[in-house]
């Protein structure tokens, strides 16, 4: 299978040493300004991947994303804020790293390079055909993500991808790809540069349609987050406070009583 490998293709700027900070930083900027555009080519492959998506989370399902080095990290990022974003449990959005939990932090050596390992990770959580993964990898060329989605597709489990390369092995791999074509990086071969603001935008919008469509906000709001700290808290009683046209100690009451927005707008009583 020849593609060609964007990704990896050499910067279109010289000499970056050489190059004053103000140059530095403005030409970065300009390298960014064109991710936005690459993803809007790729909405068509979003939406219909979001569909999928929700499908299988209303009949029970769950969402795996998994990667290695930046991929990973970015699945997992969007992973965890899933729970305190939009109230749902840990084990809804689930981010998996190749090389485990130490290369969240640390690279493990190798750990995306081998083809098995993704599949026994998935296992570990008892995946099954109600569930869907997805798969991330700038380069679309990653064994240990392609591997993982080849044993779900034996295995009858959806698959989607985000890859940052046209008709990569992966996007060729998965049921659902998406393609965000970005180019060369400003530094080439920093897909964490270009390549990962692309991939965290497409997995905000994943995530946050799909929570959309699962009610789990409310007009514009985050009526079931979590409320984690002080701020969150003072945004909740805001909430009440505008839905319901009432006091602030009013609002505070009802907090304290349901535990969070939705609840306590549900059960107001006039």
């Amino acid at each position: 299978m020849s593609f060609i490998k964007t990704t990896e293709q050499s910067s279109k700027y010289e000499h970056l040493e050489k190059m004053p900070i103000a140059e530095l930083l403005q030409n970065i900027n300009n390298e960014d300004k064109t991710v936005p555009l690459a993803v809007e080519k790729a909405l068509p492959q979003i939406e219909k991947l979001v569909e999928k998506v929700v499908e299988k989370m209303k009949n029970g399902g769950r969402l795996f994303y998994i990667g290695a080095g930046t991929s990973g990290r970015l699945g997992i990022v969007d992973a965890s804020e899933c729970p305190p974003t939009f109230g749902v449990p840990f084990d809804w959005v689930i981010g998996i790293i190749a090389g485990g939990d130490t290369a969240i932090r640390k690279a493990v050596e190798f750990a995306e390079d081998d083809k098995e390992q993704a599949w026994k990770d998935l296992q570990e959580w008892n995946i099954t055909e109600k569930d869907i993964v997805i798969g991330i990898a700038a380069s679309g060329t990653t064994p240990y993500v392609i591997g993982g989605l080849q044993k779900c597709n034996e295995n009858n489990i959806a698959t989607g991808s985000i890859s940052c390369n046209a008709g990569s092995p992966l996007s060729q791999t998965s049921n659902f790809p998406i393609d965000v074509v970005v180019g060369p990086e400003f530094v080439t071969g920093s897909s964490r540069m270009k390549a990962g603001t692309a991939q965290k935008l497409v997995l905000n919008m994943i995530s946050t349609a799909t929570m959309i469509q699962l009610g789990k906000v409310k007009g514009n709001k985050m009526v079931d987050m979590q409320l984690s700290n002080h701020k969150l808290v003072g945004r909740a009683v805001g909430m009440i406070m505008e839905e319901l046209s009432i006091s602030e100690d009013e609002a505070k009451s009802l907090l304290e009583k349901y535990k969070n927005v939705r609840n306590s707008i549900e059960n107001y009583k006039k």
